[in-house]
């Protein structure tokens, strides 16, 4: 997830697919198994509703991402991580991803997310306000690029219009 929206935009397109290959293996990591670990996480809570995500959550059943969330709370050399946080965000987000534009909602979520996971809240919270705010100044950035090309662009044509009507 922060791959994919740290590079939106990125051009070429095609070469973002070998630069995360090249970086998952360059920490020793599968990029296909990360990729199919990731949609599976999704697919799992694709169609629950956020009462049904913290039910499970309550219960930390041993199947599926459940089963590995437990894991790590359960395990004291779990060693927590911004990744960690962004991935848990993004389940979060694809449940409802209104609920984490109200702030207070947003604060109430992650300490309801933190508890049974046995995360520090003001570490997670720091860590993805973090995140928000560099996604943030991502798109800013993008959208800035995206202006300097089209100013270029028209000078350009400017400047070729200019230099058929010399030419004529």
């Amino acid at each position: 997830t922060t791959f994919d929206r740290f590079m939106q935009g990125y051009r070429p397109e095609q070469d973002k697919a070998s630069i995360f290959s090249a970086l998952c293996r360059a920490t020793g990591g599968d990029p296909e198994q990360y990729r199919r670990d990731a949609e599976q996480s999704l697919a799992q809570v694709s169609g629950m509703t956020l009462e049904d995500f913290w039910q499970k959550l309550k219960n930390l059943p041993q199947e599926g991402i459940w089963g590995q969330l437990k894991a790590n709370a359960e395990n004291p050399s779990f060693k927590y991580s911004r990744p960690y946080a962004i991935g848990l965000y993004t389940l979060l987000e694809t449940l409802d991803g209104e609920a984490l534009k109200d702030e207070k909602r947003f604060n109430d979520d992650l300490k309801q997310l933190c508890e049974p996971l046995k995360l520090q809240p003001e570490k997670v919270q720091k860590d993805l306000e973090l995140y928000r705010s560099n996604l943030d100044k991502m798109a800013q950035a993008q959208a800035v690029m995206e202006d300097i090309l089209k100013a270029e662009r028209k000078r350009k044509e400017e400047r070729e219009k200019a230099k058929d009507a010399v030419a004529t």
